[in-house]
């Protein structure tokens, strides 16, 4: 007998491991039942080896474990490939942080291979806690074949990428712009800075022109201390003001040379004074003005982020905002200082620490021609071989990809792909995939042996990231997985890494496959609280997803995420939903329980095309539509629709309705209808059971395993259990229209009673005037299962509404419901008119905040959809209302 209640602590751990000892997870567990089973393919993106299941991991894995599931049932060979990433910044600052807490040398002190044999000691130890908290989640990955970025297999694959594309002339170094870490020295990536909008200040510096005493142009600038870097000024070639300077020259103050004053689009005469300075070597806009104009690339700083020899004398060795302040306060000495404004501007910090400001900073590096790649990338998506759902982020992927820059894949760290590169004694690079490689190599070109250096640089970690879809299959070896398994079906991923990894995986996998890495790719939305505010440990309203496991369990967690992932951007997520889906899980429970009690077990010989009572035909056709809902549903990635059939169905049809519908029949003395009742009651729970196993694995698994069949323990586990595939003639017009009517009326008269706040025990007359033939027969088939579920008093026809009734239409039919002796009516009035003039309030507020074109341009597309909800609800509540009042007309 099932225990009273589901205990998730107890069940989820041995469930799983039942799972996992299964072989379920693996392919080849579908393959051996059948070798021509369809492939499917999940990636997982691979968590940082540093990371904890964050509420956004925990969306994005019930969704791809929802799709595996899903699959695996239909019968296809599900590989779901789950791995990690090594997390080069992450990783090593974590490292050093340990080693300065212990008091230990810091890594320059240890050398390179000492350090970076600590990173690996470290992730032996602390690394890939988040793999374990995945499983508690439930994620049904093949851990037979986890991957990590720099396990021997993705380096072959790295290294032969990166000579690849050097050979192709698609690699190359060159001096650029980049984000700069002065305390970690090195390059980062846009994803990896987080721009803080900050108070600030905005100088106005004077630049004396050469020629022409007591004539300036005034510049205005965020960061003083870059002015000694300028290469120039610039103004707009139409603006008036500055015609007869353009071609001449100002002199830079306090570096005390002369700078071009150069007409360029960049310069906007509508801001400030129209003139910009621009210092090609600290501003990433600048630096495309400098080599529009063929200006000098001056690099005032230091890697430490100080002022440098090229600097004058007074500033050199100057921590970059210790300069700032010496600058003004020069400036303003020479009378150079125009002014100073309080200014909002947007400070590039460190994503990571959130306390370092990232410097824009000239420096060697590698690059990849990411235009060249991308072309091939953009026409795979024109052309619908990889598909965006939902359909509006292809939009935001265009844009990036045809305005792609030069993309910067070396880092000046130690823990990562070591660039294959090596350097000869003239600084001749020799790219190869090994260090013999490259000694062959060179001997070829210097005629001799002669000593070889390796670049110090790693790659960047989304270069190695951009290998997954077929790095983690095996290539460059021909392996049956790749074969098999590539392209990869569906990937699901968060919208802020479109451009950082899905964009670059489809360029990787174009130039190196031949075809896309995925078919499809469904972006998750963002999870914010239940105000709709993103998380942070700043506002203290982080929900940590494990908490919510240990309280309510996984499938409460699963089924709220599922329900809520729509094709919105963003969803709302609060402790009180996961509450009540574990509520929904309850209801499920006390259900089975209640079939095991009238001892409904499931047979095998059963036929429920066969039935012959009308309320088990009824469910049988109920059954056929909520699996060709869920099933379409799961096909097109509404895993919200999903979730609401699912709900609709366990929680109104069958639990609420159908059970209820049954009592009497199994309290009743007819055995051969009885016997139906069981078999069907059953029946219909095993495929709710299989329906819901997707998104809420746990409860599903455990109840499929003690819900015997007549005794005898289940032949598999439910994992493995084929997906329903029903037919449509099982749905029954005449017992569904027949059910359909018991059901409008009760719920109907149920509707009357809340409505006009009738008694909980007040059992009132029901009428039917105008009933037809059908209508007069249900009314007699029905009658008791009507004086129960609807609380009546009696149930009877008439010709006229009885005196005091709530009428409403059924069928052909008018049913009364005398409740005058119930209700006080002038008092129901009030309430109900004061409640309609309210809504309506409501309606008429949000509906003129919609009506605004001001409101619409600047809201958020999650405010506005909010707000149509909330519109949409008040509408339907004032028809609720206003339908009340007109049935009270009729009462008294």
């Amino acid at each position: 007998m099932l225990e009273k209640t589901f205990d998730p602590k107890a069940a989820e751990p041995r469930i799983y491991d039942r799972w996992e000892a299964s072989g379920a997870f693996q392919p080849e567990h579908a393959l051996r039942r059948n070798p021509d089973a369809t492939p499917y393919c999940i990636v997982i993106p691979p968590p940082n080896v540093t990371g904890s299941l964050h509420v956004g991991h925990a969306l994005n894995n019930t969704l791809q474990d929802a799709l595996a599931r899903f699959h695996r049932m239909r019968g296809e060979a599900v590989l779901w490939l789950p791995g990690m990433d090594h997390a080069g910044i992450a990783t090593q600052m974590v490292v050093e942080r340990q080693l300065a807490a212990s008091g230990n040398m810091g890594r320059r002190e240890m050398g390179r291979e000492a350090f970076v044999a600590r990173v690996w000691q470290w992730k032996a130890e602390s690394g890939g806690a988040i793999v374990r908290q995945l499983r508690r989640l439930g994620a049904s990955c093949d851990w037979t074949r986890e991957r990590f970025t720099l396990d021997e297999g993705l380096s072959a694959a790295v290294r032969k990428v990166f000579v690849t594309l050097y050979k192709q002339g698609l690699l190359y170094r060159d001096k650029r712009l980049v984000n700069w870490h002065p305390e970690l020295q090195t390059a980062l990536s846009d994803l990896e800075v987080e721009n803080v909008e900050t108070q600030g200040k905005m100088w106005r510096l004077r630049y004396p022109v050469e020629g022409e005493p007591g004539r300036y142009v005034v510049v205005a600038t965020t960061r003083p201390e870059t002015m000694l870097g300028d290469s120039a000024v610039a103004v707009h070639p139409d603006d008036e003001r500055y015609k007869d300077l353009v071609g001449r020259a100002v002199r830079l103050p306090l570096a005390d040379r002369l700078i071009p004053i150069i007409a360029d689009d960049h310069a906007d005469p509508e801001k400030g004074t129209g003139a910009v300075k621009i210092t090609p070597a600290h501003d990433f806009n600048d630096f495309r003005v400098g080599r529009r104009h063929d200006l000098p690339l001056i690099n005032i700083f230091t890697p430490e982020a100080k002022l440098n020899e090229v600097a004058p004398e007074p500033y050199r060795g100057l921590d970059r905002f210790e300069a700032r302040r010496r600058i003004v306060q020069d400036l303003e000495a020479q009378g150079l200082l125009d002014g100073v404004d309080d200014h909002r501007l947007a400070v590039p910090y460190d994503e990571k620490s959130k306390s370092v400001v990232i410097e824009p900073y000239l420096t060697d590096q590698w690059y990849l021609d990411a235009k060249t790649l991308a072309q091939p990338a953009i026409a795979a998506v024109e052309q619908g071989r990889t598909v965006f759902e939902p359909a509006s982020w292809a939009n935001t992927y265009f844009q990036w990809m045809r305005n792609i820059e030069p993309w910067c894949v070396s880092r000046q760290l130690w823990w990562g792909h070591r660039i294959p590169a090596w350097y000869g004694p003239d600084g001749q690079v020799f790219v190869e995939e090994t260090a013999e490689a490259a000694a062959e190599a060179a001997r070829a070109h210097y005629g001799e042996a002669v000593e070889l250096s390796q670049d110090e640089d790693v790659l960047d970690t989304w270069f190695s990231s951009a290998l997954w879809p077929f790095s983690t299959l095996g290539w460059p070896e021909q392996t049956p997985d790749l074969k098999r398994f590539y392209p990869t079906s569906t990937l699901v991923t968060s919208f802020d890494i479109v451009f950082f990894w899905v964009a670059r995986m489809m360029m990787m996998g174009l130039h190196f496959q031949g075809e896309v890495p995925f078919r499809t790719v469904f972006i998750n939305a963002l999870v914010l609280d239940e105000k709709g505010q993103k998380m942070s440990k700043t506002r203290g309203n982080v929900i940590d997803p494990l908490e919510l496991v240990d309280a309510y369990g996984a499938d409460a967690l699963r089924f709220t995420l599922a329900s809520m992932s729509g094709q919105a951007r963003s969803i709302r997520l609060s402790r009180q939903r996961v509450e009540g889906y574990r509520n929904f899980g309850t209801k499920l429970w006390n259900a089975a329980r209640f079939c095991q009690m009238n001892e409904c077990g499931s047979d095998p010989g059963f036929d429920p095309g066969a039935a012959r009572e009308p309320v088990n035909r009824w469910i049988r056709g109920e059954v056929v539509k909520a699996a060709r809902a869920v099933t379409q549903a799961l096909e097109a990635h509404a895993f919200d629709d999903a979730a609401g059939a699912l709900y609709r169905f366990i929680w109104n049809t069958f639990c609420d309705w159908y059970l209820e519908l049954a009592k009497p029949i199994l309290n009743g003395e007819d055995e051969g209808a009885k016997i139906e009742t069981r078999a069907m009651a059953a029946w219909a729970l095993d495929q709710a059971l299989i329906l819901l196993h997707p998104v809420s694995p746990f409860i599903t698994e455990a109840l499929w395993e003690q819900t015997a069949q007549y005794g005898r323990p289940r032949d598999g586990l439910l994992i493995e259990t084929p997906w329903p595939d029903l037919p449509q003639g099982w749905i029954d017009a005449e017992a569904e229209a027949d059910i359909g009517w018991l059901i409008e009326l009760v719920t109907e008269v149920r509707s009357i009673r809340s409505e006009m706040n009738v008694p909980q025990s007040a059992r009132t007359p029901l009428s039917l005037i105008g009933a037809d033939g059908p209508s007069r027969a249900r009314l007699t088939r029905h009658r008791d299962r009507l004086l129960s579920l609807a609380r009546l008093e009696s149930v009877r026809e008439a010709d006229d509404l009885p005196p005091g009734s709530a009428s409403f239409p059924i069928g052909a039919a008018t049913a009364a419901l005398q409740i005058g002796a119930f209700v006080d009516v002038a008092a129901e009035r009030a309430r109900l008119s004061k409640a309609l003039k309210q809504v309506e309030g409501e309606r008429e507020k949000i509906a003129r905040k919609l009506d605004n074109p001001d409101f619409v341009a600047r809201a958020p597309a999650e405010v506005i959809e909010e707000n149509r909800k909330r519109l949409a609800e008040a509408v339907s509540d004032a028809e609720k209302f206003t339908a009340a009042l007109a049935r009270l007309q009729s009462v008294g």
